[in-house]
């Protein structure tokens, strides 16, 4: 699959995913929804996301010749 994730979309990702994780961490009986910080790294480490493939997005800066 082609990467459609930029540098600052991945920062972004990481630390919503992070941040997620440990509400979920701290109480997981009443937080177990910040268990879904998981999707938020692994797309920002794959560097493709599902989410923008059909609508063609792309936040990679292009490279010009």
């Amino acid at each position: 699959m082609k990467k459609n994730i930029g540098s600052i979309d991945k920062s972004i990702r990481i630390i919503a995913g992070i941040v997620l994780l440990i509400f979920a961490l701290i109480d997981p009986q009443n937080n177990w929804w910040g268990f879904i910080g998981i999707l938020p790294l692994v797309t920002s480490f794959v560097g493709v996301c599902p989410a923008y493939l059909p609508f063609g997005l792309s936040t990679l800066k292009s490279k010009k010749k």
